[in-house]
């Protein structure tokens, strides 16, 4: 996108007041969405107040009203819930209630309000908005303030920010605390189905989602349950027998256990509630299988925030602060949301309307109308989850009389074996025949291939690691051995799911095409390493869990911090050149300071860095934490930065390293990366089929064309297929990194918000963007 870069230094909120407060139910990462708010406020030089109890705190003034400091924020990044409070207020729906919240605004010169919370909370606070110059006459009129005052504070601009567990709220991908749900959720069964394993069980879990069955869905999609039940989606008539088929079909296969996931709304198709209950009550009736419920109930609200809510929330709070001080009385009430990996600013009210049309929808029983309007994600993560839930007979399935290779290349990745799964079930469903390579381009060599089916691949979402086995080794020392394989088992297309040696492996494949027919096939790839350099998409699998696991160890040695004070901690992280965990864990995690390779540091910032934890030493905060990623300057290593660290801060603060190692690699993959991996893999194999459909002459596949070797990879807002051969130029093949980084631009933020003065890019905010304009293809930053 060439465009000017538009900083927002010209933009001061000198002389500006902005309260924040969190409305409706909790969710987690609305602490750092407050946190961002306080921090961007008081760096444009706001005053920023915290109004506490949410909208009664509003209504009853006082103490609920408070300014706050840079300080006030600190620690709280961590933390679940919201540290302000939030109330139910039925004063605030009354117009008295409105009048004393106004009252109390103006009292301290306040004009914008930033709101954290549901739709029912921004539909209050756009009321409010409407209804401000009507409630300053009325106060005036009642002396309560003078006509001064009413010229003055004239207008109330609003923000909002979507904190809800239940991602329902239409035009954003994600809500601030959806990601966080889903940990939980998906923590519980994967603790559950060890037992469920070990008595031959059946579990029926109930999760939030009053109205909306996204926590649901995605849990299913993500642990591969055997059912699932969601308001926008009922099953048909008959949908018992359907569902006990299934359930002992699964069982004869040898499966020793059944999931089975309800929406605490879920209904059948004639409105009636389905609750666990009673699906309990019917396996055991049906089928006599041993049958338990579990009611996830508050825990799904609990615990610390994800990393995902953590820097969407940051994200969010930033631009919110952004959105005030451009906002003017003409420009309608705004959510900040997010789109793709994009935060966009929407009209509130378009989005509520939106939202509330998705109700009547249900209502009504237009079901499909209902799961079109959830939008674009909603509907993949359905459909994905249809097709690879439900087997169909052999007899129905189409024969395609294709034979499709599937590999992992490179170092493990979480979510690798989620994507081999999607992979398999998706190929077979197409009525290919899939082929499962052991250990990478080495293993093809040496002829470790054998078909997988349908069963093989059950259980394999919540599994870490590759179960497959993956290699570094890359194709090019072995071509003459991998033609013979790929002709002896007559493979007519290669799926590849790895990191940067996938990517130069099919490079190496496709140039071999001369030499070789049997690689004049189609090809794919899905990228899947934690360090998240691949080109061609701005999302690998597996990134999410290692930055996963690098907020929660950040978050570890920041408590062990606070107990023994004046204490930087210096942490190492993986990802070879690239600095994606570094700098994205640093913003997570509320670091100081991130080294990377993007950004040449010289010896001056390292002792800029010293003097402003030096500095910070001073305040009540007595911590630092700095992330170093492994490859950022081969002379500024670990060892020397905390050896600097340790001699240029003697008598103020001492210092201890840690090199988290491959930690990162390991662990059960996060909910992203599980279902990440398993739409981009079956968007992947569906490409498959429509290319071999397309190739196939004579009574054999040939495709040599650049476009018949592509990577899937997520570009902004939508998924893509990129011929290999096109990215070459926008890779730096001696650091292997893709020449352009979209989260780099988000670099500034983790100064801002670590008090460091910086430059910020905000040239792609600002523009005000219509729900119904979101691009309909748009697949989710979020899952």
């Amino acid at each position: 996108m060439d465009h000017q870069p538009k900083f927002f230094e010209n933009l001061s909120g000198a002389g500006k007041a902005i309260a924040v407060l969190t409305s409706g139910g909790d969710a987690q990462g609305m602490n750092a969405a407050v946190r961002a708010v306080v921090r961007m406020g008081i760096y444009v030089n706001a005053k920023v107040y915290f109004i506490y109890e949410g909208y009664q705190g509003m209504v009853d003034g006082g103490d609920n009203i408070v300014e706050v400091s840079w300080e006030s924020v600190s620690s709280i990044l961590q933390v679940g819930g919201t540290v302000i409070g939030s109330a139910r207020c039925k004063p605030f729906r009354t117009r008295e209630g409105r009048l004393q919240a106004a009252f109390n605004l103006v009292q301290r010169g306040i004009t914008n309000l930033c709101v954290i919370g549901g739709d029912g909370s921004l539909t209050g606070a756009n009321l409010f908005r409407e209804e401000w110059s009507g409630l300053l006459e009325e106060l005036a009129q009642k002396g309560k303030i003078d006509a001064e005052a009413v010229k003055k504070y004239a207008y109330l601009n609003i923000v909002g920010m979507v904190g809800s567990i239940d991602n329902d709220f239409c035009g954003t991908d994600m809500t601030i605390g959806t990601d966080s749900a889903l940990h939980r959720i998906i923590e519980v069964v994967d603790a559950i189905m060890t037992t469920a394993q070990s008595h031959q069980r059946t579990f029926v879990l109930e999760v939030m989602g009053r109205h909306c069955g996204y926590l649901a869905l995605v849990s299913a999609l993500a642990c591969g349950a055997d059912w699932v039940f969601i308001p926008e989606y009922p099953p048909e008539e008959g949908w018992e027998d359907s569902m006990c088929v299934k359930l002992s079909e699964n069982r004869a296969r040898k499966k020793r256990l059944n999931i089975i996931i309800v929406a605490e709304g879920a209904i059948d198709c004639h409105n009636k509630p389905i609750t666990s209950e009673k699906v309990k009550d019917l396996v055991v009736q049906r089928l006599g299988f041993d049958t338990r419920v579990t009611i996830l109930g508050h825990v799904q609200r609990g615990g610390t925030p994800s990393a995902f809510d953590r820097i969407l929330a940051s994200r969010m709070g930033v631009e919110a602060v952004l959105a005030l001080l451009e906002a003017t009385p003409d420009t309608p009430a705004c959510v900040v949301s997010l789109s793709g990996n994009q935060a966009v600013r929407l009209p509130l009210m378009e989005c509520v309307q939106m939202t509330q049309e998705v109700q009547k929808a249900m209502d009504e029983g237009r079901f499909l109308e209902a799961v079109r309007l959830r939008g674009r994600s909603f509907e993949n993560n359905l459909n994905t989850y249809k097709l690879l839930s439900h087997k169909r007979p052999d007899a129905e399935l189409p024969k395609s009389n294709f034979n499709v290779a599937v590999l992992n290349v490179g170092a493990p990745a979480a979510g690798m074996n989620a994507a081999v799964r999607a992979a398999v079930r998706v190929g077979m469903t197409e009525g290919h025949k899939i082929f499962a390579v052991i250990d990478g381009f080495e293993g093809f060599a040496r002829g470790k291939i054998k078909e997988i089916s349908w069963g093989d691949v059950g259980g394999w979402t919540g599994q870490g690691g590759s179960i497959l086995g993956t290699k570094r080794t890359l194709p090019a020392k072995y071509l003459e051995k991998i033609a013979d394989q790929m002709r002896t088992n007559n493979i007519n297309a290669l799926m590849v799911i790895g990191g940067f040696e996938a990517y130069l492996g099919l490079l190496e494949l496709s140039a071999a095409r001369e030499k070789y027919d049997e690689f004049c096939v189609p090809m794919v790839m899905v990228p899947a390493t934690v360090s998240n350099n691949v080109p061609g998409s701005d999302f690998s699998i597996g990134a999410d869990t290692a930055l996963n696991t690098i907020t929660d160890t950040c978050d570890r040695i920041k408590q062990s911090a606070s107990g023994t004070k004046r204490r930087v901690f210096i942490i190492e992280t993986m990802g070879g050149y690239c600095g994606y965990l570094a700098n994205m864990g640093a913003l997570a995690a509320g670091a100081d300071a991130a080294y990377i390779f993007e950004e040449q540091f010289d010896i001056r910032e390292l002792q800029a860095n010293v003097e402003h934890l030096t500095e910070k030493m001073k305040t009540s905060i007595q911590r630092g934490l700095v992330l170093r990623n492994e490859n950022c300057n081969e002379n500024y290593t670990t060892d020397f930065i905390y050896q600097l660290y340790s001699e240029e801060g003697k008598g103020v603060f001492d210092c201890r390293k840690n090199v988290l190692g491959h930690m990162q690699q390991g662990g059960a993959p996060s909910p992203f990366d599980r279902n990440f991996g398993t739409k981009i893999s079956a968007k992947a194999m569906q490409w498959i089929s429509k290319k071999l459909k397309e190739t196939y002459r004579k009574g054999k596949v040939f495709a040599n064309t650049d476009d018949s070797v592509c990577l899937l990879g997520m570009r902004r807002r939508n998924l893509v297929f990129q011929p290999v051969a096109e990215l070459k130029s926008e890779t730096d093949f001696v650091h292997r990194i893709p020449k352009e980084q979209w989260w780099l631009k988000l670099r500034p933020l983790m100064k801002i918000l670590a008090k460091y003065k910086t430059s910020y890019d905000v040239s792609d905010s600002g523009q005000l963007e219509h729900v119904a304009m979101l691009p309909k293809e748009a697949e989710t930053g979020a899952i």
